[in-house]
């Protein structure tokens, strides 16, 4: 496989990050998961601008990393991937260091790494059918979840619970609300309406989950972006997870207790119908 290192395309297995690099140090890094559908990539506009949006706010010495979009097409290209399903994965941090907590000064150059690897999307596509099991968790992250840091141990952690409890997503709960999951976007059904948190520094905007309240206004499907209680989640019709990978996959058992029937709902039909159809365009 061929990958991208600070301006250079190599094989992946001779690509070395120095120990001194900060984000093997402090997690002082970002990264993107793109998902390529064969002949293009989905929304890597978007996925830039979240990119963007927190190299921002860690104050990067580079903000904008739309120069790689092309440096993707490359790789896909090297790869021999242009007609199959993939994943692009982009990381970068801060760059190398001595170890101290501040920022250095001066602000070295970003340690940019991309790669691309095959997707086999039929894995998933069962579990889209008959919808997943979930279980919440206590949010014991930090508080600049809006930011797609490396720094995920929380969430490894939590999903290590999920699998453990024989379920395929951890839901963070935080003061009573449902926020999202591991990796993915949470949304409920309540009366016809499309529930979902709304976007604040504890919940990472999500490509996907943009994309689906897009498509509910498309589909005349009411939306809300306001807080979904535990109190009231036994009276949801619908439980929907949204993410890159899993598209948009219904919850049918939450902490072991079905989603009204156990089956996913005609709003999940009708999102993963639209979508299936978005994505070809």
């Amino acid at each position: 496989m061929i990958a991208y290192l600070n301006g250079r395309f190599m094989p992946k297995k001779d690509i070395c990050i120095p120990v001194d690099d900060r984000g093997f140090l402090f997690s002082d890094s970002l990264y993107e998961v793109i998902r390529y559908y064969p002949g293009h990539l989905f929304r890597p506009d978007a996925h830039i601008r979240r990119l963007n949006h927190g190299a921002g706010h860690l104050a990067l010495s580079c903000t904008d990393f739309s120069c790689l979009i092309p440096v993707v097409r490359d790789l896909i290209r090297r790869n021999d991937m242009a007609s199959r399903d993939a994943l692009v994965y982009i990381h970068v941090t801060r760059g190398c260091a001595p170890r101290n907590h501040p920022f250095p000064s001066p602000a070295p150059d970003p340690t940019i790494y991309v790669c691309v690897t095959p997707f086999d999307p039929g894995a998933r596509e069962h579990r889209r059918k008959t919808g997943i099991q979930a279980i919440t968790v206590p949010d014991i992250r930090w508080a600049r979840c809006d930011m797609k840091t490396t720094g995920l141990t929380a969430n490894v952690l939590a999903n290590q619970q999920a699998v453990e409890n024989n379920a395929d997503e951890a839901i963070f709960v935080r003061d009573g609300v449902l926020m999202e999951g591991t990796h993915s976007n949470f949304m409920a059904v309540f009366d016809n309406t499309v529930i979902t948190a709304p976007l604040s520094n504890y919940i990472l905007g999500g490509i996907t989950r943009e994309t689906v309240l897009d498509l509910c206004r498309d589909l005349g499907i009411r939306t809300a972006e306001s807080p979904i209680y535990t109190s009231r989640i036994h009276l949801a019709s619908e439980l929907i997870v949204t993410g890159t990978t899993l598209e948009v996959t219904p919850i049918v058992t939450l902490d072991g207790r079905p989603v009204r029937n156990g089956s996913p709902g005609p709003t999940t039909r009708a999102l993963q119908a639209a979508f299936k159809k978005r994505i070809l365009f």
